[in-house]
């Protein structure tokens, strides 16, 4: 319980102070382009990496990126870049 209040709180003062949520609640950012690259802010690592398959670690969990011909454009310690033919994206 305490720790949705924390969220709350956390919530109110992103929007009083017009802050990205992302940031403020360390939740993870997904932008897409098409279906043919997807760009992932504020992860916690790579768990799985094949061509049909990526899984990234987040705050809110597991996040499951299938497709085809997937590969890792770009890994930092903030964000990582897939592309290849993105089929589905799932929260775990």
């Amino acid at each position: 319980m305490r720790n949705k209040k924390i969220v709350d709180v956390k919530s109110k003062m992103s929007e009083a102070f017009e802050l990205p949520k992302e940031i403020t609640l360390d939740l993870p950012k997904i932008s897409l382009i098409g279906n043919i690259q997807c760009l992932i802010e504020n992860h916690r690592g790579i768990i799985e990496y094949s061509k049909e398959r990526i899984r990234v670690n987040s705050s809110m969990g597991v996040i499951r990126i299938d497709g085809e011909d997937m590969n890792l454009r770009n890994i930092a310690s903030d964000d990582i870049i897939i592309i290849g033919h993105i089929e589905s994206i799932e929260f775990i």
